[in-house]
């Protein structure tokens, strides 16, 4: 056994009996490395990461392209390092989803902070509700720019259909850190409620996330 395979073992054998308590930031990352750099001592390019990105959260919201142009990170590390967190994410959710009720403009606003936290473009989503305002599926309608998306409203319309939804949100991000509505998302907006009003369904509101905020447009009296 090389120096750096016991290096390794003593750096598991931490993990394995404390958790990451007592792990500094780069070790944390060092210790991930070991699984995407085989043979390779990892505690260099951890401090890279670091260095270059400031934090450990930072690091693992880099994308990809940014990953790989640090020394020593390739492909399989790059993507190793953008799979954590987005794993960890799916999971919150999927907890979080779980007999979900979302009936106050808190628990709606909670739940979709924490589903737009990964998201680095403008996204748009539609949550479809029963009667007591449980949810019933979130549909991801589609992705833009970073300044735009495109609202569909044949598939809003099919959703709420399809999930047979009392009552629909909707909602996108702005990630430019302006949470207010443009006239495009009011016209937007107003185009899917009637389309849902055809079908006996409700546009319980559209919400606007940005910078750990957002924005209720029924609440704000952007609904006539």
């Amino acid at each position: 056994m090389g120096i750096h395979d016991q290096h390794r073992e003593r750096v598991r054998q931490r993990f394995l009996q404390n958790g990451l308590n007592g792990f500094a930031d780069h070790e944390i990352l060092e210790l991930l490395l070991f699984y995407s750099i085989p043979r390779r001592d990892t505690n260099p390019v951890a401090h890279a990461l670091l260095d270059r990105f400031g934090s450990l959260s930072a690091v693992f919201s880099a994308p990809l392209e940014a990953l790989k142009q640090v020394e020593g990170v390739g492909e399989s590390t790059a993507v190793l390092l953008r799979l954590v967190p987005l794993a960890a994410h799916r999971a919150r959710l999927a907890e979080a989803e779980q007999e979900l009720i979302l009936n106050t403009r808190e628990s709606i606003g909670s739940y979709l902070l924490e589903l737009f936290s990964q998201e680095r473009n403008e996204a748009a989503y539609e949550i479809c509700l029963d009667r007591k305002g449980r949810l019933l599926a979130c549909k991801r309608l589609g992705e833009g720019s970073t300044s735009a998306v495109n609202l569909d409203i044949r598939k809003v319309v099919e959703n709420a259909l399809l999930h047979r939804a009392s009552s629909v949100i909707l909602a996108h991000n702005h990630p430019s850190g302006i949470a207010l509505p443009s006239y495009d998302d009011q016209a937007a907006t107003n185009q899917a409620r009637t389309a849902l009003e055809a079908i006996g369904v409700r546009l319980e509101d559209h919400i606007i996330v940005a910078d750990h905020d957002f924005v209720s447009f029924s609440q704000s009296g952007y609904f006539a």
